[in-house]
């Protein structure tokens, strides 16, 4: 049989004093003499006493947890946003709780109740590429739990987020690609509904009016992000009427399906067709076939952001702060050069 754990009423009847005494010297509160708080703990220490964290939570009306929500653990760039998120929290002394929404707003939607269910006293979320509704995440305000968003960023207003110039990064992209002699340079983006996707396209669109290039909006291929969407979309830019000799990737993982879609057509890659993408994705510079080069987003670094802004949010909150503003921290992005050729 399982050990009963003692309790403070048990500590309290031990030594002859209230069980609010006990209370206020287990948490060595001043207004309890220094004798009495050294019996107290010594007793307590003896007993193998353990704080009642849920009697904890309830009075202070805090968890001390937080929620994230994110499409897949297995990308390497919400895998270093986690490290990010937990070393943060952590150093804090929060816990993280973590949900994966598998890219679907269904179990986005299932998670946030869950989460809020656990009663979490924050959420740090990067919404799933199917996201078409934010509803779900309107209700958190009426439950006064704040929402912290980093890299996919929904398209609403007063919103707190940390997001990476995904803009500057394309525009790095496109003129690296034309110092290289590109003149006719596709682009092989996310889904449409995407605040990153529009990111992207805004950065392609100033980059070629920069360096005096034609917009031509059938070099804009659009995929769903799976492994035959980005097929599909790399087909549609290698059939053009015009030859297209370079592709900026929505990402690492894009390009690398369509690297492999345009070798199976035969296509020498990196020869006659190059392929710049985005997040850096860390074993992409050692594969045989890599983009030239990726636009660096510092996962870590949103992830630790974010959970910062959370914790702040957090405090304003304790202090009754009934509007501490909208935050916002978008970080300047890297274009980081693989092959030199």
């Amino acid at each position: 049989m399982t050990q009963k754990q003692p309790t403070i009423k048990e500590i309290a009847k031990k030594l002859n004093i209230s069980v609010s005494s006990v209370s206020r010297a287990l948490h060595d509160h001043p207004s309890i003499g220094l004798r009495t708080r050294l019996r107290v703990q010594q007793l307590a220490k003896e007993m193998n006493y353990e704080p009642n964290q849920t009697a904890i939570f309830f009075q202070q009306r805090k968890t001390f947890t937080i929620g994230v929500i994110l499409p897949h653990l297995s990308e390497s760039f919400f895998s270093d946003a986690i490290s990010g998120i937990e070393d943060t929290a952590h150093k804090n002394s929060y816990t993280v709780l973590i949900g994966q929404s598998h890219d679907e707003m269904e179990k986005e939607q299932q998670l946030l109740e869950s989460m809020k269910k656990h009663r979490v006293d924050g959420l740090i979320v990067s919404i799933s590429k199917n996201t078409s509704s934010y509803a779900h995440f309107e209700v958190l305000k009426n439950a006064n739990i704040p929402i912290v968003y980093f890299d996919r960023i929904p398209n609403m207003p007063d919103i707190h987020y940390v997001a990476c110039n995904m803009v500057s990064g394309t525009i790095q992209a496109v003129n690296y690609l034309h110092k290289k002699g590109h003149r006719v340079i596709g682009l092989l983006n996310g889904p449409e509904k995407l605040f990153s996707s529009a990111e992207r396209l805004d950065g392609y669109r100033k980059a070629l009016d920069k360096n005096r290039l034609k917009y031509d909006p059938s070099l804009v291929a659009n995929s769903d992000l799976t492994t035959e969407g980005n097929y599909e979309a790399t087909k549609k830019l290698l059939v053009n009427k015009r030859r297209v000799t370079s592709i900026v990737a929505f990402n690492d993982y894009v390009a690398l399906d369509a690297m492999h879609y345009a070798q199976e057509q035969k296509v020498k890659v990196n020869k006659d067709i190059c392929f710049v993408s985005y997040a850096n994705f860390p074993f992409a510079k050692y594969l045989r076939y890599s983009p030239m080069a990726s636009v660096e987003q510092f996962p870590y670094i949103q992830g630790q952001k974010a959970t910062e802004m959370l914790l702040e949010l957090l405090k304003k909150n304790d202090e009754s702060e009934t509007n501490p503003g909208y935050y916002k921290i978008i970080l300047d992005s890297q274009l980081i050069i693989y092959n030199q050729q």
